[in-house]
């Protein structure tokens, strides 16, 4: 399935149903007067959000959405049918935005959350409702209101418990394939990953949901490399995980890069909790990760984790961390659940 997270669409609500002219005309009825029923409202433009849904692909094939009118009236005081409402799905996640992307006009967070985005029209008096004692025979009637009509941009922000960024080939596909279901792409070149991935991940009786996002370079505020769009997707995350390629470029320099990167974008990104982590610990010895660990603590990190997203090494005592930022409602198992502890395999190099 192709991923797409941003959408502009076309809405238009239903008008009301025309109100009826119309006279009763029975046989022994002399006057009968008016009986011209009023119109049915137009159709709502209804969102709700749903699960199964991680992408707004659907919505690249069909950029027009409009309710339905409502019927007219009809004699002997016969109301219109209202029209159905036009229920939009979307995933959860997805905000919707003023056509110039200055306003958020909704959001959905949760899965179930409807929303009334525009109301039909009412449907139109029938001549029955104008009768009065000086008025015997009306013959005047409404239209019925036009619906209302607006273009609107779809946003979507996948929600995730922790986001998963660094620079390429830091080795986040390899990561999130190590943790959870993701089954991402991995390649030894830069910008192997062009989508954001979702991962679930299982850890000591307890789950929460990974998001892999496209690496970062210096610039991606400005547009350099795929750009800084896809930070939206970890804006909601309780924790960030900050890969760092131990046989890379400088660490410290590695690190920096984001955190500016983080501080340009701005939404708060930049003062978020975030876990930084040596990986590729397979490719380094004991004393050069411990060097690079010191570098990255005196450059500001507060704790540094030394991980192999390929073997998995020092991979759970990175969990470990990342449970503690998150609330006991992920766990899948009771809350006495317990784990046989894992051997010491020496990847977190700083201090407690």
């Amino acid at each position: 399935m192709h991923f797409l997270d941003q959408a502009k669409i076309y809405l238009k609500s239903g008008g009301g149903g025309p109100g009826a002219v119309s006279f009763r005309r029975e046989k022994y009825v002399e006057y009968g007067g008016p009986d011209g029923g009023n119109g049915g409202k137009g159709g709502d433009i209804v969102f709700e959000a749903v699960p199964g849904l991680n992408t707004l692909i659907d919505f690249r094939y069909a950029q027009h959405f409009k309710a339905l009118r409502g019927s007219h009236g009809m004699g002997k005081d016969r109301t219109g049918a209202g029209a159905p409402d036009l229920i939009i799905p979307v995933p959860v996640g997805t905000q919707i935005l003023s056509e110039d992307k200055e306003e958020v006009l909704a959001d959905f967070t949760e899965v179930g959350q409807r929303m009334v985005f525009l109301e039909g029209g009412m449907g139109g008096r029938g001549n029955a409702s104008y009768k009065t004692s000086t008025n015997r025979a009306p013959r005047q009637h409404q239209p019925g209101e036009a619906g209302q009509e607006m273009w609107v941009w779809l946003r979507l922000k996948l929600l995730a418990d922790v986001g998963l960024l660094g620079l390429p080939n830091a080795g986040k596909s390899t990561f999130i394939n190590q943790v959870s279901n993701a089954g991402a792409k991995v390649g030894d070149y830069a910008f192997t990953t062009l989508v954001p991935k979702l991962g679930v991940v299982r850890h000591r009786g307890r789950e929460f949901v990974l998001a892999d996002i496209p690496g970062l370079i210096e610039g991606a505020a400005d547009g350099a490399g795929i750009g800084d769009r896809f930070l939206g997707h970890i804006e909601r995350c309780r924790v960030l995980i900050h890969l760092i390629d131990i046989s890379g470029t400088d660490p410290v320099e590695a690190m920096q890069v984001i955190q500016a990167e983080l501080e340009a974008y701005g939404a708060g990104l930049a003062d978020k909790a975030r876990l930084v982590v040596l990986n590729k610990l397979d490719l380094a010895d004991r004393e050069l990760g411990e060097g690079f660990a010191d570098e990255l603590l005196a450059a500001g990190a507060d704790k540094v984790f030394a991980i192999s997203g390929a073997t998995g090494a020092g991979v759970d005592k990175l969990l470990d961390a990342v449970l503690g930022y998150l609330p006991d409602r992920t766990s899948t198992e009771t809350k006495g659940a317990e784990r046989e502890d894992v051997p010491d395999d020496g990847g977190d190099w700083s201090p407690i």
